[in-house]
């Protein structure tokens, strides 16, 4: 298992991992559902899909679109057994432990968040600024 800064160092310069985003359904599926039961979600696809030692029909068994989760497992390379290996060195043809379950929901979960972050309004004038600088550094305390 990587080091999540580093793997999403690797992911970035990846042409085909970097190019994947959530569609306007998808987006709206996250809203409407929440955070949380995304992650659930995960879980229960990763367990069901990923997790055996020998996926059925391993290195098509995630569907491109239709889930927030299908999306994210292409972005960040845990959509088969054989992109866990490669990219995470979770070795083939042994079922996952809890852990390395756990590393792959908190991969997809972290995408999802860096996805669907609504960015922060630009500041217009100095007043605006002023707050925004309060803000910020408030949060560094």
């Amino acid at each position: 298992m990587r080091d999540i800064s580093r793997l999403f160092t690797a992911l970035r310069s990846s042409r085909f991992r970097s190019k994947f985003r959530l569609s306007g359904n998808e987006q709206k599926y996250f809203s409407d559902k929440g955070a949380a039961l995304i992650r659930q979600h995960a879980v229960d696809i990763i367990r069901q899909r990923l997790a055996p030692a020998f996926p059925a029909s391993d290195g098509k068994q995630t569907p491109w679109r239709g889930h927030p989760v299908f999306v994210a497992q292409h972005a960040t390379a845990t959509c088969c057994r054989g992109c866990l290996e490669k990219w995470h060195c979770i070795k083939r043809g042994q079922e996952l432990s809890d852990t390395q379950i756990e590393y792959v929901v908190e991969i997809i979960a972290h995408w999802l968040d860096l996805q669907t972050q609504t960015p922060a309004a630009v500041p217009q004038n100095s007043e605006q600024l002023k707050i925004a600088f309060e803000t910020h550094d408030d949060l560094l305390k």
